[in-house]
């Protein structure tokens, strides 16, 4: 058996698999706004799993960001500020003995889909979350493909193609607007139909009355499909993956993607874009699912 924690902004998801994948328990607390009350929380979950099962069990943990891999400290957690700077493994070793494994929350979910979920037919596989935030994940052969610097994968963090490059001040602080998360992330939808239209809503209602034919939102979210389409020419023209599974709460809204497909052949002037679209098998599970997985003894 394998623990997996999903250690989100928002809430802590943790689940314990058997060694066929079959799932004998999942829940989910609230995330602490602090370190030192994650590393508490996470500790009970582990020692509540183990006490229940009377044995000692491997874990993996998923979050947002990359870890060093020479200094072991958690970088580029945006949406959990707490994380940064910490060694999250040495720190829950004070407490616990516990082999544990590290790794981004995209990578996970990549894994969960191209072990056992919709894309496990394929071999090269890129996951996608479209969630309040925007990140990736690489998997090649059913292995995570993290990189040298922990950021395999982070496509979002590049510059959205449709921007002037040359414009951008270099000297300034680094401006996450312009990224690719800064146009198709759910926090960025709201924000950007905002200053669009002057308008607040949600992202799931832009979506709703998007589908309903309004005005503004009919006309933002087709904008959004071309945005879509032209921060995925990145990922095909550079791995040119087999399969591309889109995941996060703004992935669910999303009922186009032979829409976008289409869209984003026509900009790579390939009209028989082989690379399959696909939805997760394990929907938002599958990011825990892709934690206890890392810690199976052909990943170690």
């Amino acid at each position: 058996m394998q623990i997996g924690i999903d250690l989100g902004a928002t809430k802590i998801e943790y689940v314990l698999l058997d060694n066929q994948n079959k799932e004998l328990m999942r829940n989910r607390i609230s995330t602490p706004k602090d370190y030192i009350e994650t590393i508490k929380s996470i500790v009970s979950i582990i020692k509540d799993i183990e006490n229940k099962n009377k044995e000692n069990l491997n874990v993996g943990i998923c979050h947002p960001g990359a870890t060093d891999k020479t200094t072991g400290l958690i970088k580029n957690a945006h949406n959990s500020q707490w994380l940064n700077n910490k060694n999250l493994i040495k720190d829950l070793k004070k407490n616990i003995n516990n082999n544990i494994y590290l790794e981004n929350d995209a990578n996970c979910f990549c894994l969960s889909e191209a072990y056992d979920g919709s894309a496990s037919h394929y071999e090269t596989v890129f996951g996608i979350i479209l969630g309040s935030g925007c990140g990736g994940g690489l998997v090649i052969n059913k292995k995570i493909i993290s990189g040298s610097n922990g950021l395999g994968g982070e496509w979002s963090l590049n510059q959205m193609p449709e921007m002037d490059v040359q414009n951008l001040n270099s000297e300034k602080k680094i401006d996450f607007s312009n990224r690719i998360e800064g146009f198709l992330s759910g926090k960025s939808i709201e924000k950007n139909f905002h200053l669009k239209f002057g308008k607040k809503m949600t992202a799931k209602e832009i979506f709703f009355n998007y589908k309903k034919k309004e005005k503004n939102s009919y006309q933002f979210i087709n904008d959004y499909k071309v945005k879509l389409a032209r921060a995925l020419v990145i990922i095909i023209t550079t791995i040119d993956p087999d399969a591309i599974v889109f995941g996060g709460g703004v992935s669910n809204e999303i009922d186009f993607l032979d829409e976008i497909k289409k869209i984003t052949s026509k900009f790579i002037n390939e009209p028989n874009l082989k690379t399959i679209f696909l939805k997760p098998l394990y929907g938002d599970a599958s990011g825990v699912r892709g934690a206890a997985l890392l810690g199976r003894e052909n990943f170690i």
